[in-house]
């Protein structure tokens, strides 16, 4: 691992961000669109530059609302635009396709001035009834369509769809004109804001909705059953999408976009499956930068003097546990696998310095972070007896874990994989390997119902709000974990709804900890992330929540 003094190099950004975050308030009116910031260039200030970028996989689709993985995000961030941005520095919501708002009703409406003028990539024109096309859409998302693509995240915020109206938070879009709708909610929702923040809820054009079938999952991309819309998705963004092949996606610059478009003319996304090949991409000047930066990676970039972004921790690692699995029901089998594990152990040898070990699924610079979580440590000798006065009697455990996969969260998944496996095997476990390939649909199969016992996956946090990580995890029973307790799920869905302060924040206490006692999974780490980048990079717009546009690349003359 490198020294201390080494690491001091790194450029370390986001702990603004992280620390500023939660201070988001609803019902506060947005700056005027007449910001600075948001002025067009004059047409010969047109970006110019190439820039490539290395991604550690293929995108699972270009269907915001339906794919969720980070290189998916990464790509769709680029090109669709959501109502509500977020502030670089401070965390706060910020203007994007909407430059004001007004919350009323006791936080259950909320008023989108939008901004004039916005078009299309396909030249149609944003307004109202284009919010209302987008909202209506995810709201209405069929059964068969959500078990296809369990990356939907509008349950997972809005609680239900339109055949449990009755359940969901989301209650009604309306255009008033033009320019003007409301958002109608079944309850107050204190992170609504932030939550329209995410990637999920960008708008895209209603005409190519309907011309690319978008709910209709008929083509098969990489393994993923996608619709013709999520391979050419089009939105209000900077940037569109130019092609997308087996290796590379390329964007081009949107002329016609409302804002500013920076200097960068053409992104090529290019995949490097494994850690070394990114490397050694940027070490030869075929790439500019690169993320998910593993421990091996970083000693050779200090020793080359490379650039080292770190993004302060905005995820957590876990290995989730299916209780639909018979043996696994046992609280007493749960917990021998939690003390199994030798957290330190990972951290020290698979994750980047200032990793910290995790007791919970809160960050710790998130309001309702319990800094007395319980955590059972690392015992096996404890394990061992748990599991002999346990109903356990040798029963296969299925390990799934990705391969050809880097994330912020899962650096090096098959090493983690290797020493989570011996440390459990060590305790008396018959644990069987399940490699699956990222590409092959490894998502969907850990987060569907299924014969996973044990499964290797993280959460990145998409905005400041201890919801944003309890709430898609364990707010309901899914096919990831087969968790039921109906007391979790009416706390957090209570929570949700309080006002900022101190009892909410002791609400999400005790909600952490019936989740550590009853422990539907285990947490591992809170990972430090890094990006690598050639000195052609003078800034790049790192965020913990990874809202990272390439018009705020900036580019050495």
């Amino acid at each position: 691992m490198p020294s201390s003094t080494s690491r001091r190099t790194v450029i370390k950004t986001g702990a603004v961000f992280l620390a500023l975050g939660v201070t988001s308030c609803t019902g506060v009116p947005a700056p005027s669109p007449s910001s600075p910031s948001t002025s067009t260039p004059s047409a010969g200030d047109g970006p110019s530059a190439a820039f490539t970028f290395g991604t550690a996989s293929q995108p699972l689709g270009l269907d915001p609302a339906l794919s969720s993985d980070v290189e998916s995000y990464r790509i769709t961030r680029q090109i669709l635009e959501g109502l509500v941005g977020v502030d670089q520095t401070t965390g706060k919501p910020t203007p994007l396709l909407a430059t004001e708002w007004t919350e009323s009703d006791e936080g259950r409406s909320y008023t989108f001035k939008l901004r004039s003028g916005v078009i299309f990539h396909d030249g149609t024109p944003f307004n109202a009834d284009a919010v209302c096309a987008n909202f209506n859409r995810w709201f209405a998302f069929p059964a068969a369509l959500r078990q296809q693509a369990p990356g939907s995240s509008f349950k997972g915020v809005f609680k239900a769809h339109s055949d449990e109206a009755s359940l969901s938070i989301f209650k009604s879009c309306t255009a008033v004109s033009a320019d003007t709708v409301r958002i109608d909610l079944t309850q107050r929702f204190t992170a609504f804001l932030q939550a329209l923040t995410l990637p999920a809820f960008a708008m895209a054009s209603p005409a190519a909705l309907a011309a690319g079938t978008a709910d209709v999952l008929n083509q098969v991309r990489g393994g993923q059953p996608l619709s013709a819309f999520a391979t050419n998705p089009v939105g209000t963004g900077p940037f569109s999408l130019g092609t997308w092949d087996d290796a590379s996606v390329t964007l081009v610059s949107n002329k016609d976009y409302w804002g500013e478009r920076g200097q960068i003319a053409t992104i090529n996304f290019l995949t490097y499956d494994h850690p070394q090949t990114r490397l050694q991409a940027l070490l030869d000047g075929k790439i500019d930068g690169f993320d998910a930066v593993t421990v091996g990676n970083f000693d050779q970039l200090v020793k080359r003097g490379m650039q080292i972004v770190q993004r302060d921790p905005f995820s957590v690692m876990y290995v989730g546990i299916n209780q639909e699995v018979p043996v696994l029901q046992d609280v007493k089998v749960r917990q021998a696998i939690e003390m199994a594990i030798d957290k330190d152990t990972l951290i020290r040898k698979f994750f980047i310095d200032n990793t910290a070990q995790a007791s919970q699924f809160v960050p710790p610079k998130i309001s309702g972070f319990n800094n007395e979580a319980p955590s059972l440590g690392h015992d096996p000798a404890k394990a061992k007896t748990y599991l002999e006065e346990s109903g356990y009697n040798g029963e296969e455990l299925k390990f799934y874990y990705p391969l050809n996969a880097t994330r912020p969260y899962l650096p090096t998944p098959e090493k983690v994989y290797a020493e989570i496996s011996r440390q459990l095997t060590a305790v008396g476990l018959n644990i069987k390997p399940v490699p699956v390939d990222w590409s092959d649909g490894y998502l969907q199969k850990v987060q569907s119902p299924g014969d996973h016992a044990l499964h290797l996956l993280g959460w990145n946090g998409a905005y400041a709000d201890a919801d944003n990580f309890v709430g898609p995890l364990f707010g309901e029973k899914n096919g990831e974990f087969g968790y039921q307790d109906p007391q979790v799920f009416s706390k957090i869905n209570r929570a949700r709804s309080m006002p900022q302060g101190q009892e909410r924040d002791e609400q999400y206490h005790t909600i952490n900890v019936q989740i550590a006692a009853s422990v539907p999974a285990v947490p591992i780490a809170f990972p430090i992330s890094a990006l690598a980048l050639s000195d052609r990079v003078a800034n790049y717009p790192a965020s913990p929540v990874l809202n990272e546009v390439f018009t705020k690349v900036q580019l050495k003359p």
